[in-house]
């Protein structure tokens, strides 16, 4: 192979702010550490986390380059020491801690995986990041079993999405909130049996009803703020709500907490990025056994909305901001 160049491309915040502090500027290539690979990125993923470093709301890991982006797929053109079960050359989509919106980025092999047959690499930069977050909160923390009822709140973003397809295909029943007919026409489509127009419908005396006055077993959230308490009131005995984001905000003034208690409630939530490589590792190896085998069916898969330049990456964020988008949202580079 060439030698690999000295700079690169790459999308720096040049101060925190609106979309348009995104700019690109000149890098030093990184040179993959112990465990790591080197890819040549082909494509990246644009996540809410992104925007929300973007904004200054959410610091890299300590150590982490400023660079954002959390998932890529490319070519793999450098080995780190230690490195198995991965060669030059090889076609990977990866989950990263930072670092994707660039020519170059590192990754841990241990959250590389490979790029399912037919894809292509945008498609495959859409799958690390939002099906590691979706199985670690629904399967892991929300352990949602078959014939249970899952709630997903946000259900045509790139994590809804994903989850209602998830959910459906392990045998859950499914509901999702969405904005508009259009969204809820997704969200159905993707196997929700009902979908409810959060701005004209109460979703807790839909959710009450779709499952006969008992509540749904998991609620997938992304909104928090006044979503919180309606979400409790929507949980069935034993249910589960995993909160992934604060849209709607983390504080709420007043709250009841004593059905959490009476109906034995379990709330949790989680961030991917700051993890160790050993845990998200351990997704990525349930990911690659239970889930890689319907992607590569085409039972699931990322539902796309569009794809922009790297160096107009300030444009893929505005749309993310704007909320019209049904998917993913993707950097070519």
């Amino acid at each position: 192979m060439s030698a690999l160049p000295e700079t690169m491309t790459a999308i720096e915040i040049t101060t925190p702010g609106a979309p348009e502090v995104l700019r690109p500027t000149t890098r030093p290539v990184p040179a993959p550490g112990p465990g790591e690979v080197l890819v040549k990125v082909a494509a990246a993923g644009v996540n809410r986390p992104d925007v929300a470093q973007r904004e200054g709301n959410y610091d890299p890991p300590p150590g982490v380059t400023d660079i954002p982006g959390l998932e890529i797929a490319g070519e793999i053109v450098a080995l780190g020491e230690g490195v198995e079960g991965w060669a030059v050359g090889d076609a990977t989509c990866a989950l990263v801690s930072g670092g994707g919106y660039a020519e170059y980025c590192p990754a841990p092999a241990p959250q590389c995986l490979p790029v399912p047959p037919g894809y292509d690499m945008v498609r495959a930069a859409a799958l690390p990041e939002t099906f590691m977050t979706v199985w670690t909160n629904v399967f892991q923390r929300g352990a949602l079993q078959s014939g249970e009822t899952i709630l997903v709140h946000g259900g045509s973003s790139g994590i809804g999405t994903t989850a209602i397809q998830l959910a459906k295909a392990f045998g859950a029943r499914v509901l999702a909130t969405a904005g508009n007919a259009e969204k809820c026409k997704v969200c159905e489509d993707l196997g929700a049996e009902r979908a409810i127009n959060y701005r004209e419908e109460d979703f807790a005396a839909i959710a009450k009803e779709a499952t006969g006055g008992k509540g749904v077993d998991v609620i997938l959230d992304m909104v928090g703020g006044d979503y919180i308490p309606r979400n409790v009131s929507s949980l069935a005995l034993e249910g589960r709500l995993v909160i992934i984001a604060f849209l709607g905000g983390p504080r709420i003034e007043k709250m009841n907490f004593m059905p959490i208690m009476l109906k034995r409630l379990t709330v949790t939530g989680s961030t991917l990025r700051p993890r160790t490589v050993a845990q998200k590792a351990a997704i990525a190896a349930e990911l690659r056994e239970k889930v890689w085998p319907l992607i590569e069916a085409g039972t699931v898969g990322p539902v796309m909305d569009s794809t922009y330049p790297l160096a107009e990456a300030a444009a893929a964020h505005a749309r993310m901001e704007s909320s019209v988008h049904i998917g993913k949202i993707m950097l070519e580079v």
